[in-house]
């Protein structure tokens, strides 16, 4: 029997993951996970709770994840998120929430919570992961680990443009600033950080457009399945 096929994209904040997940799932016929979005849904629970940042009572926030049920649905448009029921899709967008985001995925019980449904859908029927420790932590045994980054200032500008494209627009500097303050956190926390090895691919989207970066790496994942 053939092993589910599992492709790990990791990197930072704006590097273009969730667009190139998305779509290399769509060529290889697989479900595209974003656990982004998963830690956004936990975080923006957190805030609608009233726990604040920096997070004072990481014990209630691993109470909200192990009760609260995540649903991923693809659509034509991309992917629908739930939160017990409720559509948060936009909501777990808002700039604020990517902070939370990160504050919330340095929670080593809401990582195991998380870790646990992102290993059940993968080996139910494979899937393109994208996030921040696939390769490292969720699937280390995949042979398939790219790791996608840009130039923190190409990051942020196409953060701006997404931001403004959804109406919330936000001045470039302090978008990167954010930036640069996430990557820091992503980095350094105790748990699986965001951490670069030799058993990633790297690519970098810098000066590149999405179907380029989505085109190398589904060759090199055909070309190593044989």
């Amino acid at each position: 029997m053939t092993a589910a096929l599992i492709v790990a994209i990791d990197g930072p904040s704006g590097a273009g993951k969730s667009t190139v997940a998305r779509a290399l799932a769509a060529r290889l016929g697989v479900p595209y996970i974003d656990t982004g979005a998963m830690y956004r849904a936990v975080g923006l629970a957190a805030r609608d709770a009233g726990l604040r940042l920096p997070i004072q009572d990481p014990e209630a926030v691993v109470r909200i994840a192990e009760s609260g049920e995540i649903g991923l649905e693809a659509t034509g448009g991309g992917l629908r998120v739930r939160w017990n029921g409720r559509d948060v899709s936009q909501a777990i967008r808002e700039p604020e929430i990517s902070l939370y985001a990160s504050a919330v995925s340095a929670i080593s019980g809401v990582r195991r919570r998380l870790v646990a449904e992102q290993q059940r859908l993968g080996r139910r029927g494979g899937g393109v992961l994208e996030g921040r420790d696939i390769g490292t932590h969720v699937f280390p045994e995949t042979p398939h680990k790219f790791f996608l980054t840009a130039s923190p200032e190409v990051r942020a500008e196409r953060r701006t443009r997404e931001l403004a494209d959804r109406g919330t627009p936000r001045p470039l500097a302090e978008v990167l600033d954010e930036m640069r303050r996430r990557d820091r956190d992503d980095s350094t926390r105790s748990d699986s950080p965001l951490r670069l090895d030799d058993r990633y691919v790297l690519v970098d989207s810098t000066g590149r457009d999405a179907p380029a970066v989505v085109s190398e790496i589904e060759e090199r994942v055909r070309r190593d399945r044989g």
